[in-house]
């Protein structure tokens, strides 16, 4: 099968996801071509399974102090390059499109005619399952962004709709090679300012907080360890640790819930899908949340106790044969089936 497959590049978590799905499409004989959108392409790392790839605008959304910035996210959209990116898009001879969150092969698949599958959390929200409140702008965002025919939805847990476990990396399943460091916390909060991550830890000496992503190089500063962002030595770290604060994005937390690792999620302000995912991660009683970098409810998270892996399955593989097998109106039969497998 000939797959054009769009990855939404803003987020670490789209191209982690998508990176073991495409893995295994070429792996079972499907011609996997990419297109990635929403980040200058040297902004993009690991993304060399990929090949061959494109990089397009696409849209970028702007965040500052762990909030969404809906004026100058328009203000920076190019409507009319999306719109020529779209248009001049080569589908000949695609049999199905992909879309991960991305909005170019997302209005393509709609204005030629090919049948599209959403592949990611954001399309677990067409169905029954916690979310926020938010605005009826944001929920229609959320719903219309990429919008495809059919739906491969990734949540932590089933709620009882047609939806599939997290896509947990190869790597995480090798827990028996790695021993847990109980004072050691993994820290991922993109969209909080560096000084504002150091004055919020700065208290707590008696942990070692390693945060990812906001230096360039290594830097050490007592019990703080900056390290800039490299996929082998985080998940390396998110092995290591005992538990992990970050924002409520979806990889993440899902890769922490499989491991077994405790949670704390700070929900990016403006943002209807983090502000759900918080929801759900407490109403699942999966860990807690906070709605700004609060110094007590850390104190208080640092002081109880670590928790059980999930043990998710290896989701690619189910939705790869779902793909493959062509019959995309039996989508349950295999969301039935990753959530019955045993690890």
């Amino acid at each position: 099968m000939k797959i054009l497959f769009g990855v939404q590049g803003t987020g670490n978590g789209h191209i982690s996801r998508s990176r073991e799905l495409v893995r295994k499409l070429k792996s079972d004989g499907h011609d996997v071509e990419v297109i990635l959108s929403g980040r200058k392409e040297e902004e993009l790392k690991e993304i060399e399974i990929f090949e061959p790839y494109r990089v397009m605008k696409g849209m970028t959304l702007v965040t500052y102090k762990g909030k969404l910035n809906y004026v100058d996210t328009m203000f920076r959209l190019d409507l009319i390059s999306l719109l020529s990116d779209i248009l001049m898009l080569d589908t000949d001879g695609t049999d199905l499109i992909i879309t991960d969150f991305e909005p170019i092969t997302s209005m393509a698949a709609k204005l030629k005619n090919i049948p599209s599958m959403g592949f990611g959390h954001q399309y677990a929200f067409q169905y029954d399952i916690p979310i926020s409140r938010g605005t009826i702008f944001e929920k229609y965002a959320l719903l219309n962004f990429a919008p495809a025919r059919y739906n491969a939805g990734l949540h932590w847990n089933h709620f009882n709709q047609p939806i599939f476990p997290p896509v947990i990396p190869e790597t995480l399943y090798a827990l028996h090679t790695v021993s847990v460091v109980k004072e050691k916390v993994l820290v991922y909060l993109p969209f909080e300012e560096a000084e504002d991550i150091s004055l919020f830890l700065n208290p707590f000496t008696g942990f070692e907080f390693y945060i990812y992503g906001k230096v360039t190089e290594a830097l050490d500063e007592g019990h703080l360890h900056f390290r800039p962002y490299s996929r082998e030595g985080f998940l390396g770290d998110l092995m290591e640790c005992n538990g992990v604060v970050c924002n409520a994005g979806f990889e993440l937390p899902g890769e922490a819930l499989h491991l077994g690792k405790k949670l704390l999620l700070r929900p990016l302000d403006g943002q209807i899908e983090q502000q759900s995912n918080a929801l759900g991660m407490v109403e699942l009683g999966y860990g807690m949340a906070m709605d700004s970098l609060d110094g007590s409810v850390l104190a208080d998270w640092l002081q109880k106790p670590g928790r059980e892996p999930l043990r998710y399955a290896r989701t690619v593989d189910y939705i790869a044969e779902w793909i493959g097998c062509g019959h995309w109106e039996e989508l349950p039969k295999y969301t039935a089936a990753a959530w019955a497998e045993k690890i």
